[in-house]
């Protein structure tokens, strides 16, 4: 009989338990409807009050650093219920800007950001786009201009007649000294003149000396004075080019000002493209020869065209485009964007590159918006795992929520690893709430290892995989079937197959007293049942299609159990369903493939000698038992050493080990199973082969509550009933699991039959009785075991190791006095 023990806590029930206490059924009487088509769809979140109420937080809250971590197993509605916050939150949000790239003439190398209001950006685009137009239209109409011509030819004459006064002067003052000024194709000369003639040579020399030296230092003296005339030519011709590019200012400033002046008057109420606005006419106006090229389409055709596109941040017209990084034209609401594939780039941006002509060339115009440039003034949702297998995606991430700004960088420039000259974008300021959605050992990794997650995360949103199972709890998750058959177009359920889903919630679950809330099961479990309804020509799922959907399941992956069943049929695994043997117990132990839990019977043996008093775990020895299942081994020996030889020394070498397992062991669960065998032995007490079972015990001899009860249970069960059930073969669980059990139809049938029992205890002793049909013993007033009763022996076994012990060492105590008495 259950009573309450030392801690106050009501244990379950002890003994052979009730067919009804091995499968919790639903109540489906108290169904108000026939099928799922006339229940309403679930309006509200069940299971998850702690999650909702921390995005609502998280999501309301406006402050730096309160963004979000949603934890939990996959398939709980994550993302679902975060979209569901996020939707309603985003249509309370305005619209934010639009974020555009314009040339920063300045500093062509850091293009500017210009921020707009929503839906402005595509028209700013548009509005350069046809101003450019115009520009190449204008601007060629104005230098072909009858009146520039004239003036531009008038400087040019002005400089033409200015050399020729020059050179003209230099030779009239050469014709005074009769030498004349030659013009030949390799420049000007000077030579002697007579009657107007050239000298020659001859009578040049025929000349009187003092007349020569007069006439080579007139020449000396005219050629400097030419040099300093062509040597001022260069200055007059600046002086020229000067007045053309002036000419050339006021002629472009006449054909530009009327349709830049339009421009800005149509985005007066932003100051920073009025600014930049400002900044065109400068360049336009230096640079006003670009827009007297021909077009590159029209000079080239298609290849012009496409060179045109593949041009550099230098190209001709390129620097006047608006790259438009951003467009909520057609929002109505704060965005939300998922990112699926969270790399640096994908994250912050990216700047791309073009090859022409053997070069990798990139400007303003190929910077790519990232997900933050996106979500900006919304929400972003990622999934952690993704963002922290992507090499500095995370990093990326931190430090834009750090900074409160986006730098957009190739990630190879960010790690020094790009030596050639790029860009570096002006940074975006960032506002926006992140919704990492992950597992929770990534949380508490991040949480223990990254000292800046706490202060960027400061919200985390645990979701349960299960809620509590009860009456209302049951008519909820009805609502929340029809809710997923209809989103999922399925037939309607009948109410029998929608109480067979929910059974099957509470076994998903593994607690008969809670429902899993796991989405992706059930949806899987609807769609299957759906199929074969419809294999059936049924027009509503009824619970048989139900069940069908769950035995389809078990035997596509029950090819390994299978497989180990027949092993063990075979003789090949040692695992007996029969007899009695002492130092020899049935363990159940439970696997994880592919999502299936399997539950596997395993032989545990125990020998036991005169010793040192230790319990050699030789899983542990050979370096295949984990950590905990040490520590349950060790809990064993300080059991026996405080139970059974309070006032000896614990005198005794035990070997514990799990036949023929060739893989790691990890868990207490089969501790239990291990002092049982241990006992066994030392008492020299059969147990019976045709029982198994699992449990945790601690330094009390208390027996505590395991996980996988139910397959632990199938496990077994389907073993012995292939080789055939008697009504000796069972399973003993520890108390604490009763209210977790949710078995398959076939065991709870066999129990009702009286062919297979599932016993449930609290402690060693009740497990022992059971197990060996003998009584286990409590200590009387006076502090001995019943005589003749299992623990006795097991006493009794102890003490007299320990007296052997004893004696083994008495001799040589002896000898090592009498070694002394002689040496003093």
């Amino acid at each position: 009989m259950a009573h309450p023990d030392c801690t106050g806590n009501a244990p379950g029930p002890v003994g052979r338990l009730a067919p009804e206490q091995l499968l919790r059924r639903c109540t489906i009487g108290s169904f108000p409807f026939e099928t799922t088509d006339e229940v309403a769809d679930l309006d509200e979140i069940v299971g998850q009050s702690r999650a909702v109420e921390a995005i609502g937080f998280g999501i309301g809250i406006r402050q730096d650093g309160y963004n979000l971590f949603a934890m939990g197993p996959e398939g709980v509605g994550r993302r679902g219920i975060a979209n569901r916050f996020l939707d309603r939150a985003a249509r309370q949000s305005p619209v934010p800007r639009d974020w555009c790239y314009v040339f920063d003439f300045a500093a062509p190398h850091r293009p500017r950001a210009i921020a707009l209001p929503p839906g402005r950006g595509i028209a700013f685009k548009r509005d350069m786009e046809r101003l450019v137009e115009d520009l190449r239209t204008g601007i060629p109409a104005a230098f072909e201009a009858d009146e520039y011509r004239t003036r531009k030819q008038e400087i040019e004459n002005e400089l033409s007649e200015r050399q020729e006064r020059a050179i003209q002067a230099v030779g009239e003052h050469a014709s005074k000294q009769k030498i004349g000024l030659l013009r030949t194709p390799g420049g000007f000369g000077f030579a002697p003149l007579e009657n107007e003639e050239v000298m020659s040579p001859d009578k040049f020399r025929a000349l009187p000396e003092p007349e020569q030296k007069r006439v080579q230092q007139a020449i000396e003296a005219l050629q400097a004075e030419l040099q300093r005339a062509i040597e001022s030519m260069p200055t007059w011709r600046r002086e020229a080019q000067h007045k053309l590019r002036e000419l050339d200012r006021q002629v472009t400033r006449g054909a530009i000002g009327v349709l830049i002046d339009e421009a800005k008057a149509a985005w007066r109420d932003l100051e920073d493209v009025g600014r930049y606005l400002e900044q065109v006419r400068e360049d336009v106006l230096d640079r006003a020869q670009l827009f007297l090229q021909p077009k590159e389409a029209e000079a080239g055709g298609l290849m012009g065209l496409l060179l045109s596109r593949m041009e550099s941040g230098d190209g001709p017209l390129r620097r006047y485009a608006v790259n438009l990084l951003v467009d909520h034209g057609a929002a109505s609401s704060a965005p939300i964007v998922h990112e699926d594939n969270p790399t640096h780039d994908n994250l912050v941006g990216r700047i791309e590159h073009v090859s022409h002509m053997g070069a990798l060339t990139t400007d303003f115009t190929l910077i790519k918006a990232g997900a933050l440039h996106r979500a900006n003034g919304g929400y972003l949702i990622v999934d952690a795992l993704k963002l922290l297998t992507q090499p500095f995606a995370w990093e990326a991430l931190k430090r834009a929520l750090r900074s409160g700004e986006i730098q957009t960088e190739p990630l190879a420039h960010a790690l020094g690893l790009l030596g050639t000259q790029s860009l570096e974008p002006q940074p975006i300021p960032l506002d926006v709430k992140v919704v990492l959605v992950g597992q929770r050992e990534l949380y508490y990794l991040l949480h223990a290892y990254d000292p800046e997650f706490a202060r960027l995360f400061k919200v985390a949103a645990d979701f349960e995989e299960d809620m509590p199972r009860s009456t209302d709890a049951e008519g909820l998750y009805a609502r929340l079937v029809a809710g997923v058959a209809r989103q999922c177009r399925l037939k309607p359920f009948e109410r029998g197959a929608v109480g067979r889903v929910i059974e099957h919630a509470s076994r998903l679950a593994g607690d008969g007293e809670r429902l899993s809330v796991e989405l992706n099961p059930l949806r899987t479990l609807l769609e299957e049942a759906n199929h074969w309804a419809r294999i059936h020509g049924r027009g509503a799922v009824a619970s048989e299609d139900v069940q069908q959907a769950i035995d389809a399941r078990l035997r596509r992956a029950d090819r390994l159990p299978s497989r180990l069943r027949d092993a063990m049929l075979r003789g090949r695994l040692l695992i007996a369903t029969a007899g009695e043997r002492a130092g020899q117990v049935n363990g159940l132990s439970v696997a994880d493939l592919a999502g299936v839990r399997i539950g596997v019977p395993v032989r545990i043996t125990a020998r036991v000698r005169l010793g040192g008093g230790s319990v050699v775990d030789i899983e542990r020895e050979s370096q295949l038992g984990g950590p905990i299942h040490a520590k349950g081994v060790l809990i064993l020996a300080g059991y026996l050493a405080a139970h059974y030889a309070p006032r000896v020394p614990l005198s005794l070498a035990a070997t514990l080990v799990f036949e023929q397992t060739y893989g790691g062991v990890e868990g207490d669960s089969a501790s239990l199973a291990e002092l049982v065998a241990l006992l066994s032995a030392l008492a020299d007490a059969p147990i019976r082969q045709s029982m198994a079972v699992t449990g945790s015990v601690n330094q009390h001899g208390d027996v505590q509550a395991i996980g996988g009860v139910n397959e632990k249970i199938e496990g077994f069960f389907d073993l012995c009933k292939e080789r055939g059930l008697d009504g000796t073969h069972g399973v003993i669980v520890p108390s604490a699991n009763v209210g977790q059990l949710m078995l398959r139809a076939d065991v709870v049938e066999a129990a009702a039959a009286g062919r297979f029992a599932v016993h449930a205890v609290r402690t060693v002793d009740e497990a022992l009785a059971i197990l060996t049909g003998e009584v286990a013993g409590n200590r009387g007033p006076l502090g001995a075991f019943l005589d003749g009763s299992l623990n006795a022996r097991v006493e009794q076994r102890l003490t007299d190791f320990a007296e052997r012990a004893r004696t083994a060492a008495a001799p040589k105590h002896a000898v090592r006095r009498r070694r002394r008495g002689a040496s003093e």
